[in-house]
């Protein structure tokens, strides 16, 4: 299978502004990439690249005064099939932790763990230790949060989500790290592309979504609190501690957004053919 995943962001600044951008897909993805998904700028203007410190792809431009255009469009192979599922997969040992996955144990910017860490026990104690105890964190945030565009918010950190009990796939994701952390289990916020494949209309406007991964049995695992069922046509964009690490675009400066559009669509068999070729 083969979709095609892109994005257009339109921007206005007063004055010339820096930017940081993470909009590629994921390193990880690069074997699947069909039409890599180059960034394009107009007006045009220098882009420089770097990897952040979790392995993201980065760009960095220096927007100038009025309109700025950001897009891309890429094709890229996917499996078709939805996201595993382990139920058997027990819980790692802190002290048997790989050094590389301790910092997604600490709580941070969004992942308020200390604020969290007395319901996490009361609420999840008593599940199985593992894959069944992060599932039931999923089951638990994705019945207790109502999804709301309307009332998305920026600064809105796990706890927040936890006591208002509405938000978007960012506020879930952040309250489901923050509770497998407070349980001792590794997790780190992820962000992307999403296709709808295996869902009944109507759908959503297109966006990028958010996700996460739990260390257990020896390996990362992808859940998702958002959606709470396995998925078809999930591509990583970027991973790191929370929505803090892996925003889309930091601004340094005011500016406007006017525009922001995003596509993760099935290529039918004959045309991803002629692309493939």
């Amino acid at each position: 299978m083969q979709l095609r995943i892109g994005y257009e962001l339109i921007y206005r600044f007063p004055k010339p502004t820096p930017i940081i951008l993470v909009v590629n897909v994921h390193a990880s993805r690069d074997a699947d990439l069909i039409v890599p998904d180059r960034l394009t700028v107009e007006p045009s203007i220098p882009i420089t690249a770097y990897s952040d410190a979790f392995g993201n792809r980065c760009k960095r431009v220096l927007a100038p005064e009025g309109r700025l255009r950001l897009a891309a469009s890429g094709v890229i192979r996917d499996s078709g099939l939805p996201d595993e599922v382990f139920p058997a997969i027990g819980q790692d040992t802190v002290e048997g932790l790989p050094d590389e996955t301790l910092v997604f144990l600490l709580g941070s910017r969004y992942c308020e763990t200390d604020l969290l860490s007395n319901a996490a026990w009361q609420l999840f104690s008593g599940t199985a230790p593992g894959y069944p105890r992060v599932q039931a964190i999923c089951d638990f945030v994705h019945n207790h949060i109502a999804f709301d565009y309307q009332n998305a918010r920026a600064t809105r950190g796990a706890a927040e989500a936890f006591r208002e009990r509405t938000g978007v796939c960012r506020d879930y994701a952040h309250l489901a790290v923050a509770f497998c952390r407070c349980m001792n289990i590794p997790a780190r916020y992820c962000t992307g592309y999403l296709s709808d494949l295996g869902t009944l209309p109507p759908y959503g406007v297109g966006d990028f979504a958010a996700w996460f991964e739990a260390w257990i049995g020896g390996r990362w695992h992808t859940f998702d609190p958002r959606n709470n069922v396995p998925r078809v046509g999930r591509v990583l964009m970027a991973r790191g501690r929370d929505a803090c690490d892996v925003a889309i675009a930091t601004t340094f400066g005011p500016n406007t957004l006017e525009s922001f559009q995003v596509w993760t669509d099935e290529i039918p068999d004959g045309e991803a053919g002629g692309i493939a070729g």
